[in-house]
């Protein structure tokens, strides 16, 4: 049997396919892998507002699974909307790595540093930590954006841990941010196999339960807030609790709550969100 699996073309989504590959592989079963183009790789100056909403990087590998041109597709979960796809489903999520943002250049966040990012959930928080600090966007894959932060005579950037682990880049971070100082995106450092409805069973063996149950929660906790890529919104579960976040893209004001379930934390956020 061949399975099919798509994948964005960076160094990182290959490496992360390949992981999610050697979960599917077994007796009679091979994997192929195929790439695949998104928005976001296509335009990597442009701020994700001029390109679109959350899912800038998942929109072509869905249509590929809905047009049968793919049998699965690797996302990092983060990259994905917060809610299904009509058709489709997530599979499986593998095992969470950490889920932490990393500060890569310097080791402390301190005042008046230049830090490069094109998150408005890290900007926002940044902000609220350090309100002299000078944020600057910048996109592009992850070896691109730690030559730019030379090229441009950042301090620092603020890349997803887990990515620079997957790469074998750790040496790259000086510091990994602890939920309480900036609260990860919904599903950060976990991989989520999308399949066609129905078809959960190609990818059903390679779920790990406790991630599922964790980014699900995350997912439902943004859905009912409706934050994405352009909302300082986020979400994240510790294992134990979840706690949900909402704030001023400049930092200037900035809300968490804490509950036992999405429902519980959204309705805490939603007076500051429509406000």
């Amino acid at each position: 049997m061949l399975i099919r699996v798509g994948s964005r073309g960076s160094r990182l989504a290959l490496t992360q396919a390949e992981l999610a590959a050697a979960r599917l592989r077994g007796p009679g079963i091979e994997i192929a892998l195929v790439p695949i183009t998104t928005a976001g790789d296509r335009d990597r100056r442009s701020p994700f507002g001029e390109i679109g909403a959350r899912g800038v990087f998942v929109k072509e590998l869905e249509e590929a699974l809905l047009d049968g041109r793919i049998d699965v597709a690797v996302h990092s979960a983060k990259d994905m909307t917060s809610t299904d796809t009509d058709g489709l489903a997530v599979g499986a999520y593998l095992e969470r790595q950490d889920p932490r943002d990393a500060l890569c250049g310097v080791s402390e966040v301190r005042a008046g540093l230049r830090i490069g990012t094109a998150s408005v959930r890290r900007r926002a928080q940044l902000l609220a930590l350090e309100p002299t600090l000078s944020i600057e966007p910048l996109r592009g894959n992850v070896e691109t954006r730690l030559r730019k932060r030379g090229e441009r005579g950042l301090d620092a950037i603020v890349l997803a841990a887990c990515g620079l682990d997957r790469l074998g880049l750790a040496a790259e971070i000086g510091h990994r941010f602890e939920p309480d100082e900036l609260l990860p995106e919904a599903g950060q450092g976990a991989l989520a196999l999308q399949v066609r409805a129905g078809e959960e069973h190609l990818v059903a063996a390679a779920d790990h339960s406790e991630t599922r149950t964790r980014v699900e929660m995350e997912r439902a906790c943004v859905a009912v807030i409706g934050g994405g890529c352009l909302a300082p919104v986020a979400a994240y579960h510790d294992g134990e609790r979840l706690t949900g976040l909402v704030a001023a893209e400049d930092g200037s004001w900035l809300e968490r709550r804490t509950g036992s379930g999405p429902g519980e934390v959204a309705a805490a956020l939603m007076p500051f969100v429509s406000s």
